[in-house]
């Protein structure tokens, strides 16, 4: 299966997406051809329509406060938490964070190579796998059927101007399964992990969190545009992490993001400020062993070789500074007056 189902980490290459749509598939059903949005500007900015509403600060509104508060009861909910150590409870070891690597590092491709616009939906994949492994063994030559099956359900949620079909899935895999077989996997997602109830009450991300974090960071940086990069950026190469993605709440990972790209942006300053700390509910000793974690992937400590999301972003990349040691005070409290 190209490298997935081995231990060794290898370039998995997609078939050139198509540049048209049909009308009618399978599987989902559209409009025909519409205009597309460029990913890569959609992806290096987090939208101020995404994480604010009407005139002022609306995290200071009690709505927005409460909205937040049932967000993080969400994230915590058993139902739609992945097992933090699922590969070894569930899949015996017969699935390593190695090969989950390898397929999150592809389906940034395949995202890619499909014009995929939604920052949601690449996040949304991921969770769906992560669940979906935490719930049921899964033989690892089916890795990639689940890979492909659960970034056609997320982009069908997530509205997506022209989700990819089946048919296109098929191709990106080089044939190694059949439109039946996707369809059946993509059925056994939606049962087995309650999908229809779980859109009606909403689906928190990483990407949900840095928004909701980024509009309330007050202290305002020279080079914002590098900030929002480095937040989308970083937030990808999270989900290649296994231990990163599936041991941490989301909002704690949001967090931990935050932390590492203002300390890269300013890093004369302390990268936590009072109204991070007050709004995200986490002070610095909590955030410290995810940081780390994140900086080893940042500087390709970690995952390396898996080069995906580092070429998408490689031009922007260029222009920012690497990570030194993190100065161990600040991971120290800050204390609230």
């Amino acid at each position: 299966m190209s490298g997935i189902d081995s231990q060794e980490p290898k370039k998995i290459k997609i078939k050139e997406a198509p540049t048209t749509a049909t009308a009618t598939s399978t599987t989902t059903s559209g409009a025909g051809k519409e205009e597309k949005t460029d990913h890569k500007e959609k992806d290096n900015k987090l939208d101020p329509e995404t994480t604010s509403s009407g005139d002022g600060d609306p995290q200071r509104l009690p709505f927005v406060s409460e909205f937040y508060a049932y967000l993080r009861e969400m994230e915590v909910d058993p139902k739609r938490r992945p097992l933090p150590d699922y590969m070894r409870r569930v899949q015996n070891d017969n699935i390593t964070p190695n090969m989950r690597a390898i397929l999150v590092d592809w389906l940034v491709e395949v995202a890619n190579g499909f014009d995929l616009t939604s920052l949601e939906t690449l996040f949304v994949t991921v969770s769906y796998i992560d669940k979906f492994l935490s719930i049921k063994i899964l033989n690892r030559k089916k890795l990639q059927l689940l890979g492909v099956s659960s970034i056609i359900i997320a982009s069908k949620y997530n509205d997506e101007i022209i989700p990819p079909h089946v048919q296109d899935m098929c191709r990106a895999t080089d044939h190694a399964y059949t439109v039946e077989e996707i369809v059946k996997m993509e059925a056994e997602i939606r049962k087995t992990l309650e999908l229809d109830n779980e859109l009606r009450s909403g689906h928190p991300t990483l990407i949900t969190f840095i928004r909701r974090f980024m509009s309330v960071d007050e202290e305002s940086l020279e080079d914002k545009p590098k900030y929002e990069f480095l937040c989308v950026y970083l937030s990808k190469l999270a989900l290649l992490d296994y231990d990163c993605t599936v041991k941490f709440l989301p909002s704690l990972v949001a967090a931990s993001v935050i932390f590492l790209a203002r300390l890269i942006v300013k890093p004369q300053a302390h990268p936590w400020t009072l109204s991070l700390q007050k709004y995200s509910r986490y002070k610095p000793p909590e955030l410290q062993q995810c940081v780390v974690s994140l900086r080893n992937v940042y500087l390709g400590i970690k995952w390396k070789s898996l080069v995906a999301i580092r070429e998408e972003y490689k031009q922007s990349a260029e222009d920012v500074s690497t990570v030194a040691e993190i100065p161990a005070h600040y991971f120290g409290d800050i204390i609230i007056s």
